[in-house]
Formats: C-alpha cells, sequence, structure tokens
C-alpha cells in the first residue's frame, strides 16, 4: 500500500524521494529529497536526525545529506545539534498564520487575474498535474501528493510571468511544511483538498474570476487546517 512508504522505515533503504525538476547538483537534488521526506511526515518537528542514520535509510552517502541538511538550515527547516545531528524545527501556529496570510494575499489576487490573462492550452497542461493530486490523495501516497501540488501550484502561478513572486510562494511552502498529511489520509479528509485543484482549474477555464476567488479562499482555508491537524492531531 502506497501509504505505507511514509510510515516508520523499514530495513530496507527507502527510496529517495523527489520534488521533481533539474538540479544542478547532487547535493540540491538530495536536498529537496529531505524537503519531501519532511513535508510528508517522514522526518518530524522535534526529532533529531544524523546525516549517517538518513543517508542509510535512503541508500545515499552521508556527505551530500549532510552538505544538504545544512541548506535545509540556512532555510530555517532544521536546526544543527551539535555532535548529535540536526532536529527539525516545529512551526508555531503565529507562523503558521503568518504564512497563511501572505499566501492569501499573493495567491488569491494573483490566481484571479489568470482567469481573464492564462492562455487555455497553458491552463490545460496543468491538469494532469491537479488530477495526480487526486489520485496521490486516493492511494494516500504523501510523497506524490506533494510533488503534485508544488507542480501545480508553482506552475500556475508561474503564468503570472512573474518568477519571483514564484520563489517567494515556493519558499512559503517550504517553511509551512505539510508535513502532518498522514493523519488525515488515516482520516479521509485529504481528497476533499485534493478535489479543489480541478475546481480551480476548470473555474479558470471557464474565465470564471469570481469562482477562482471563492474556490482559491476555501482551499487556503483548508490548507490551514492541515496545518492545525498537524499541530494539535486529527480530530
Amino acid at each position: 500500500m502506497a501509504a505505507q512508504r511514509n510510515r516508520a522505515p523499514s530495513a530496507a533503504p527507502a527510496a529517495l524521494p523527489s520534488l521533481g525538476g533539474t538540479r544542478s547538483s547532487y547535493r540540491e537534488r538530495v536536498a529537496d529529497a529531505l524537503r519531501a521526506a519532511l513535508i510528508a511526515g517522514e522526518l518530524r518537528a522535534g526529532e533529531v536526525y544524523s546525516a549517517p542514520t538518513l543517508a542509510a535509510r535512503f541508500g545515499v552517502s552521508a556527505t551530500p545529506v549532510r552538505e544538504a541538511m545544512l541548506d535545509l538550515a540556512k532555510e530555517g527547516l532544521v536546526d544543527t545539534v551539535p555532535n548529535k545531528g540536526f532536529r527539525v524545527t516545529a512551526v508555531s501556529e503565529k507562523q503558521l498564520d503568518e504564512y497563511k496570510h501572505i499566501r492569501a494575499l499573493i495567491e488569491i489576487p494573483t490566481t484571479a487575474e489568470l482567469a481573464t490573462s492564462a492562455d487555455p492550452a497553458a491552463l490545460e497542461a496543468l491538469r494532469p498535474a491537479a488530477q495526480a493530486i487526486v489520485t496521490a490523495a486516493a492511494d494516500g501516497d504523501l510523497i506524490a501528493y506533494v510533488e503534485a501540488d508544488i507542480r501545480f501550484h508553482l506552475g500556475l502561478l508561474g503564468l503570472s510571468g512573474n518568477d519571483h513572486l514564484v520563489e517567494v510562494v515556493g519558499d512559503l511552502r517550504k517553511r509551512s511544511r505539510l508535513y502532518g498529511l498522514q493523519a488525515l489520509v488515516d482520516a479521509g479528509r485529504l481528497e476533499a483538498s485534493a478535489e479543489e485543484h480541478l475546481e480551480i482549474l476548470d473555474a479558470l477555464l471557464a474565465r470564471d474570476e469570481d469562482a477562482v476567488r471563492t474556490v482559491m479562499t476555501r482551499h487556503l482555508g483548508h490548507v490551514r487546517g492541515l496545518w492545525a491537524a498537524d499541530q494539535h492531531g486529527a480530530r
């Protein structure tokens, strides 16, 4: 079962996850893989991980893992623990509210504007990513969910032509870290949020700017709910 890859590691090395894209170095690819593992819940807030342990877990050497974790430390995703390794940083309720607020200020109007400006063919090209999100949610495949979700949202924002905006939102997504998704899969609550990606796309293709704003507002509200559920445990 796909969800099992997001639970406790087995004796065999886990496949190194990926956030997609072409990276310029193995160190960067490992850093992206560790971000994916963190977001999907394979690395938990407050726990300390050593580079050799992570390297063995994912079947890679320790050096790029150590270097990659230092990159994540610069982003505030982990803290270094002398002589032990790296501790995944916790995200406070205040930080989550701030991230959601900033994302709403950026993503809702930017996405709504695409209803009148985006090429329909470019929008339709995002449908496979939107469908992949739904499929991954149904399968409980959290790594695939995160990968497709990033492709969809950053791909959508990329249609605005503002590369810096995409970079800012990408950074916010890294910092907010949907690392509590497994409990929501178990509770059957992830698929409703996944379906909203198709709603957003259909509203954009219908050139319905008001509908896009409505669905985006609801979607970001659900995202904040996912964060809260992770902080307090699924209800």
